[in-house]
């Protein structure tokens, strides 16, 4: 058994809370915010950049045309944009952890990256829109009269982060080893439902 894992998730459907359980069941270590702190120490960019690197993809013809550029706001020398700069570091990042061996690294694109690595497990986590919002006024603190345009915002700025920079389409089934709606089940069960998918899914 490979315990080296993926998490991809849509905004508010508690993905981060599952990863933090499985990661527990497993014994392995979790990289969430641990990323940025990698991130940060290797490319010298702040924190506050790195963080909101994902977020900045809300428009999608934006954040192509400044991907692209390599003069003005964006240009942070060697003809790379900031926008690329950042997710090269983040390659870095995740193929260090990867070469640990094992940890449960959610986002950033790691089921992509990762890909040629034999026996990482790729997991997406969805949820009902109306869970979605309520877990982000509940738990994230969002001002409940705008929580349905954050929600929608996140996801929109991730679908584009990832389409962009891994020429695949984010929550497409084909990319992930299994897909769980956390709607129907909590969070405790549902990294359940993945670590035994881990101890018995087959690794080639």
């Amino acid at each position: 058994m490979k315990k080296l894992v993926t998490i991809s998730r849509e905004y508010g459907s508690g993905g981060r809370g599952i990863g933090k359980i499985l990661a527990e069941k497993l014994g392995v270590p979790l990289y969430d915010k641990e990323i940025l702190d990698m991130a940060v120490e290797q490319s010298g960019l702040s924190r506050e950049v790195i963080e909101n690197a994902e977020l900045r993809a809300k428009s999608s013809f934006s954040y192509s045309l400044s991907s692209a550029m390599s003069f003005g706001e964006g240009y942070v020398g060697d003809n790379v944009s900031l926008n690329e700069k950042l997710f090269i570091t983040q390659v870095e990042v995740i193929n260090q952890i990867a070469s640990l061996g094992e940890g449960v690294i959610v986002g950033r694109c790691a089921d992509y990256i990762l890909r040629d690595v034999p026996g990482v497990t790729n997991i997406f986590i969805h949820a009902e829109q109306e869970d979605r919002i309520k877990r982000a006024i509940e738990e994230y603190g969002a001002d409940p009269a705008k929580a349905k345009h954050i929600v929608a915002t996140y996801d929109k700025a991730r679908a584009n982060y990832y389409n962009y920079h891994t020429c695949q389409k984010w929550g497409e089934y084909s990319n992930y080893n299994l897909s769980i709606n956390s709607s129907y089940i909590t969070e405790e069960e549902a990294a359940n439902l993945i670590a035994s998918y881990i101890e018995t899914r087959t690794y080639k």
